[in-house]
Parts: structure tokens; sequence; C-alpha cells
């Protein structure tokens, strides 16, 4: 049976059509759209919850589509150890589900952000980083206003014991300053996992580095160490 990748979609999306391109089109696997009145995950093999402003971020980013019915669905899949992937408002959507630790804030200069940005990877072993080691740097776009990650100190100090920080903002030799630090995040944090290493988030968007013609493949090696680790086809 042929592997399947599920995009969720929530009213105000507008990253869904880019996910699906690059899983679909890029990476030729089987992708279907999920609305977020649907409750029915079976046969999904991975889980992306895209960038976008659901339910148009009038409250808080993504408090209103934490309490969508699909949502009750992605937290029994991901405590199924099944793997879910939130990118840009998929990540604040993980965050206010409880699903993935700690807040978001507004950017620091308070000013939304849509640049290309470096980041560092903080570990190989996850099924989102297989194909990549300890250290190397990816150039991935940004486009976020409210991407200034927050936690307090134990909660940092848990992240790091687990070494469940995934990437960290950086400039492109590696380097955790504060002027690659761009939106204010504590510790450059820049995407996360939770314990059990199945469910990441992260604010830059992969899934717009996927091809030569837009002058950037960076994104892509996430996609094949996901798929590899899961046997997609």
């Amino acid at each position: 049976m042929s592997k399947q990748i599920g995009v969720i979609v929530f009213p105000g999306s507008n990253c869904d059509h880019d996910a699906y391109h690059a899983m679909s089109k890029v990476m030729g696997a089987t992708t279907k759209f999920l609305w977020h009145k649907d409750t029915d995950l079976s046969g999904i093999d991975l889980l992306i919850i895209p960038g976008g402003f659901s339910y148009g971020d009038y409250l808080r980013s993504g408090a209103i589509a934490r309490f969508s019915p699909i949502m009750q669905s992605v937290v029994e899949y991901a405590d199924a150890g099944n793997p879910v992937m939130g990118i840009c408002n998929g990540f604040q959507i993980l965050l206010e589900a409880n699903l993935l630790p700690g807040a978001m804030l507004h950017n620091e200069k308070l000013r939304f952000v849509c640049k290309n940005v470096n980041i560092r990877v903080e570990k190989s072993g996850s099924i989102f980083t297989s194909k990549l080691n300890k250290g190397d740097v990816l150039n991935i776009p940004v486009s976020h206003g409210e991407g200034n990650y927050f936690i307090d100190d134990d909660g940092l100090k848990e992240l790091n014991d687990a070494e469940q920080i995934l990437f960290r903002y950086s400039d492109a030799d590696g380097n955790l300053t504060k002027e690659s630090n761009f939106n204010g995040s504590v510790d450059n944090i820049a995407g996360i996992l939770n314990k059990n290493g199945n469910v990441l988030g992260m604010m830059p968007h992969p899934e717009r580095a996927m091809e030569s013609v837009l002058g950037n493949t960076d994104g892509k090696i996430l996609f094949d160490s996901i798929f590899d680790e899961l046997q997609i086809a």
C-alpha cells in the first residue's frame, strides 16, 4: 500500500497549496487535503499542519484553530507516535494544542519578516534530520510576525536536556549570533520536537525551498529524511 501525506486546511491557511505541491509534485507522494472539520486520519502516514493565518489570527495565532474538530484527532494521531510536522502557523497551533511546550510572542521588533534565514541543525538522529549532520546550516525562508519563541528557564533546560531543540537561527557559518536571531526567540530556537521525537514545530518554511527554479533546495533534504525514515516511495 502506498504511503499518504495529509495537509490540514484551516480557514485562513495560505501555505496549504505550497505544502501540497511540495509533497505531491516535488516529492511524488500521494497527498490529500484534510479540511479542519474532518476527523478521520486513517491511512495518513505523515501529517503536515501548514502556515498561514488560521481564523485570521484574530485572537492569537493558532488559538482558535486549536479547537477545530480535526485537532482532537491530531492529538490522538501524535500520541500514537505518528509523525506530525507543523510549519509556521502550524507550529503555533501545535503549541496551543499543548503538543509542544512553550508559546509564541510577536517578533521582537514588532514587524512581519519575510526573507531567507540560516538555521543550524542541532540534532541528526531525528526522523526529520536523518540525512543531516549536527551543525549543518540550511538556508530556509521565513514569513511571520509572531515567531518569537518563548519558554521559561525550567522549560528551556528540559528542552536542552532531552535534546528536543532541532533548529536554531544562526549565521551562514553556524554561529549563534544576536543578529541572526531576527525575531528574538529564546536561545535562538527555530524548531523543536516533542519528547517522543515524532512531532516537529518549526517557524521556517522548508516547503518553499524545494526546487532549483526557486533558487533554493535546502528544504528538500528535510523531506528526503522523513521519506527515507518512513519508507515513503
